[in-house]
């Protein structure tokens, strides 16, 4: 066992201005490495370097609002590790941003790269604001303060932003606009996520939840569950539960439940996926869809599936939600929606969980993808791109299971061996400055 896991000894890497009493994400990422120290041989020593983010970057954000008061937000970008390559991960507006929050996803960040072997490090950012209450002139204003604030640590070879919950593409395009305006050059390549006419990449928006479908059909084979009929239910239907949802439908399989923030629908006979996606569309939620019934949030967590994907936030399988799920295969399509306890219900179940850091790396890949034709200025077709994308997601996804059957542990410590052993050994190899 780890010398760790006695979480009074894991305070040391809790940073004094988080509160120890209130571990947050960072102290569920913490715990999460402390699961795979055993499996990491001589590399353990470098564990540290794990439970230390590298850089962290707090800003005031000061803006004019529309009305002419001036208003104040706080920002982050947050380095977590950058052994293997230039900071990536997402900035996230949402009005729950926090510091534990932010240092975590970065976390997971630098997991989810190495895991699927993409060449980068991990980083997050975020503000602190809800965007619907904000125009789009404002949250122009706030981003490019935010960009200009943030600026001396992003750049095409440090640190590569990309959206997250809250953003969008004209987000990055704002974020691309001001940052070359402060460098004097145009330069694609600091974000990822871009409108396709900025140098976007075609299949972005689609990616993640290609990705989540793409290990879906991976597992479905080595658990000889036929995708035609199987029962799927998503929580979440943005671009990731929406098109995760729209590839099961294509695929033959029925999505009989969905949840998002305005409610909850049932369909036992499959709902109708182009219909509900057009629905969403038009309105912004799955409230008041014609051809489902309106169930209640317990009910969707314990309807029986062969498929449950939870594409919204993080933190919500707990306990009580991880003890009400009656599901075949779980494919984490959000950033963290398990909580550990939560985690070990569904291993006592038996229900098999594809974890974030392989589920939902599509978006990361399509991310390099689209930095890697920024730099050659040659742009793939979309044929292309999803090859590519189904290509490494399904080597990483067959790389991750042979290490967990072969150490006998879940596919999410099994994530984390490869990953943390990959991140330590370029650590190990780089060695210490100065």
């Amino acid at each position: 066992m780890s010398v760790n896991q006695d979480p009074q000894k894991n305070q040391h890497a809790i940073p004094s201005y988080l509160n120890a009493d209130d571990i947050g994400a960072w102290g569920i990422f913490l715990q999460q490495v402390d699961r795979v120290a055993p499996y990491l041989g001589s590399l353990s020593r470098w564990i540290e370097t794990l439970k230390r983010p590298k850089r962290i970057l707090v800003v005031d954000v000061p803006v004019e609002l529309d009305n002419g008061t001036i208003a104040h937000f706080e920002g982050y970008r947050v380095h977590h590790n950058v052994s293997r390559g230039p900071g990536k991960g997402g900035i996230r507006y949402h009005q729950d941003v926090n510091l534990s929050e932010v240092m975590a996803l970065a976390g997971w960040m630098s997991v989810k790269n190495a895991a699927v072997n993409v060449p980068f490090g991990g980083a997050k950012g975020g503000i602190r604001i809800d965007p619907r209450k904000y125009s789009s002139k404002e949250l122009e204003r706030i981003t490019r303060r935010y960009t200009s604030e943030i600026g001396l640590v992003i750049g095409p070879s440090n640190d590569i932003p990309a959206p997250d919950v809250g953003t969008t593409p004209q987000t990055m395009a704002w974020i691309m606009d001001t940052y070359s305006m402060n460098t004097g050059a145009t330069s694609t390549g600091v974000v990822t996520g871009k409108p396709i006419y900025l140098g976007g990449s075609l299949g972005r928006v689609e990616a993640t939840g290609r990705g989540v479908f793409t290990v879906a059909s991976e597992a479905a084979r080595e658990k000889n569950i036929d995708l035609q009929g199987a029962r799927v239910a998503v929580q979440g239907f943005g671009n990731v539960g929406g098109t995760a949802a729209r590839l099961f439908h294509e695929a033959g399989a029925k999505v009989v439940a969905v949840m998002d923030h305005t409610g909850q629908l049932y369909n036992d006979k499959g709902l109708d996926i182009y219909a509900l996606l057009e629905h969403v569309q038009k309105t912004g939620g799955i409230k008041d869809f014609a051809d489902a019934d309106v169930i209640s949030a317990d009910e969707f967590w314990s309807t029986k599936t062969d498929f449950l994907v939870p594409a919204a936030l993080e933190n919500q399988i707990n306990e009580r939600v991880a003890n009400m799920i009656d599901t075949k295969i779980l494919v984490e399509g959000a950033n963290g929606p398990t909580l550990p306890k939560g985690d070990d219900i569904l291993k006592e179940k038996g229900i098999f969980v594809i974890p974030d850091v392989v589920a939902n790396a599509g978006g990361v890949v399509v991310s390099y993808f689209e930095w890697v034709q920024d730099f050659s200025s040659f742009f793939w077709t979309e044929e292309e791109i999803h090859q590519r994308l189904v290509r490494i997601i399904t080597d990483a996804y067959r790389s991750v299971s042979e290490v967990a059957s072969r150490h006998q542990v879940s596919l999410r410590t099994a994530a984390f061996i490869v990953a943390c052993e990959r991140i330590l050994e370029a650590r190990q190899i780089r060695g210490l400055y100065p």
